[in-house]
């Protein structure tokens, strides 16, 4: 027998097995799956063009500045001085292609209130204290900013651990503090919009937003633009939801400076995500999260994304699902890993089965004497139905893409605008699949491995909380457990001597010499 003989022989057993009442349930739930995915994204676009249009009215109707004010009677000078005062706290490390026009985005803002911006940086070494340097000379006199070296974290993730120095700066007239991710790219608006929308509803406890990526052409790329869509409709609801992104999240100061629900204790002793220990502590108060329709932003990604770039990228999208602070915070956490495996590896299924019923189908037409008698016309009728539901979510997609990529725009008038046109769509599908695939994969490896690079620190759970920190220093390695035990074999005493510091002291606030920018 030929190997194609062979081959006719497992197509003809494989569509049979796709029609057994088990492969039409899981053929059917793929389909459910995809008018899901195109039902939400659809809700989602009609939430983001209701906003989209607003502003084109406003404009229309002689408001050019719309796009930040509604109302342009608040741009008066009487409401402008009634604004309250925000912290910005930005935790940086590195410098990727587009940190610097993000960077100076965040902090070149038509907010009229008073406003501090704080990039917190864990050491003078890192790149991004020259960058960020270099960028506050060029904005002097525009911006009250400061650069603040926080130290290595002991007890927590670095970004925790930038966060929470920044917060022992904030002015003691600040009444929210605003932590944006180094990626971030915000509307001149971005900043006022925030403010107004919790000034309005008090009982916001955490404001967040989300990003849209802008795909660099790589596969990779493609694959992380896919990972954020799914989730984007769960932040545009126009208000309450129940998802929380660190990359944009406006809280009361009063709130870290009470250490209200001990959430800066849980953050400081043992976390690893911002966001999700934030959201736990809000599920378990009752606490409102909030997300305004403008708050979507563009991030360009990194061009020639490599796989393991995206793979580990992947993997800390994961690994967050490890950590908890409390049984039903962890609760949560297994319902989500589960859910998002059972989920993902049912939507690439059915394309398995729609292949095999294609690839059958192949066969027959060339006469092949085992499909003859084994292809049944059922199966090409699933792979049919399975095709329409999979071009339905596509065009969903494709429209919600249209409508953020047009409001994004319209937030940021001053900017070069993104066109869709650029999107290439078959590698969107591709990226469909291939995410979906290997999210169980990469889920399973952070539960049974239970640590994680991240920017060059590996970090270590147990009972979900950070136990152990690896660093490397020139060439050796650094350990770091919760208590605060430090030891470096090339340089010990001079890291001993650094890490062993209390908190306050390593926190200290660098000014840039070169100006006087605070």
């Amino acid at each position: 027998m030929t190997h194609l003989q062979r081959l006719d022989l497992w197509l003809a057993w494989a569509s049979s097995l796709c029609l057994h009442p088990l492969g039409l349930a899981i053929q059917v739930q793929g389909c459910v799956i995809c008018l899901f995915l195109a039902l939400g994204w659809a809700f989602a676009a009609s939430v983001r063009n209701k906003k989209l249009k607003r502003i084109k009215e406003g404009e229309q109707s002689g408001n050019s500045f719309s796009f930040i004010y509604p109302d342009i009677n608040d741009l008066e000078h009487s409401a402008q001085r009634k604004l309250p005062r925000v912290t910005v706290i930005m935790p940086v490390k590195g410098v990727s292609e587009h940190s610097r026009s993000n960077w100076r985005s965040q902090v070149i803002s038509l907010y009229g209130g008073p406003t501090e911006f704080f990039f917190v940086v864990e050491s003078e070494d890192d790149p991004a204290y020259k960058v960020v340097s270099e960028l506050l000379l060029d904005l002097q006199g525009q911006v009250t900013a400061k650069v603040i070296v926080a130290g290595l974290s002991t007890t927590c993730s670095q970004k925790i651990h930038n966060q929470l120095a920044g917060i022992d700066s904030m002015h003691k007239e600040t009444k929210y503090v605003l932590f944006l991710d180094d990626d971030v790219r915000l509307h001149p608006g971005t900043l006022g919009a925030l403010a107004a929308s919790i000034e309005e509803n008090p009982k916001i406890f955490v404001l967040t937003g989300y990003p849209f990526d802008i795909p660099s052409g790589s596969l990779g790329s493609y694959c992380m633009f896919e990972y954020h869509m799914p989730c984007s409709m769960g932040f545009a609801t126009g208000g309450r939801t129940f998802f929380l992104w660190g990359g944009c999240m406006m809280m009361h100061a009063d709130d870290f400076r009470e250490n209200r629900y001990g959430m800066v204790t849980g953050l400081r002793y043992g976390g690893y995500s911002d966001d999700m220990t934030l959201a736990a502590v809000a599920g378990a108060n009752k606490r409102l999260i909030s997300s305004p329709p403008v708050a979507i932003f563009f991030h360009p990604l990194a061009k020639n994304i490599t796989f393991s770039q995206y793979w580990n990228y992947l993997r800390k999208q994961t690994f967050v699902l490890e950590s908890y602070n409390t049984h039903v915070n962890w609760l949560m956490n297994r319902a989500l890993f589960y859910s998002h495996c059972w989920l993902s590896w049912s939507f690439v299924l059915p394309f398995v089965m729609s292949a095999v019923q294609l690839l059958a189908l192949f066969r027959f037409l060339l006469g092949s004497v085992y499909l003859v008698r084994g292809f049944h016309i059922n199966g090409l009728i699933f792979a049919c139905c399975h095709f329409v539901c999979v071009m339905i979510e596509m065009v969903s997609l494709r429209h919600l893409s249209r409508v953020e990529i047009d409001l994004c725009n319209a937030l940021s008038p001053e900017q070069e605008p993104f066109s869709i046109k650029t999107f290439n769509w078959f590698l969107v599908f591709w990226a469909l699949i291939v995410d979906n695939f290997l999210y169980p994969v990469s889920a399973v490896y952070s539960h049974f491995t239970q640590s994680i690079d991240w920017a060059g620190v590996r970090y270590h759970l147990r009972n979900g909380k950070i136990h152990k920190i690896d660093r490397k220093c020139n060439g050796a390695s650094i350990k770091a457990e919760t208590s605060a035990k430090i030891c470096c074999s090339s340089t010990k005493g001079s890291w001993e001597k650094r890490l062993h510091e209390p908190s306050q002291q390593l926190r200290k606030g660098v000014k840039f010499s070169r100006a006087e920018l605070y």
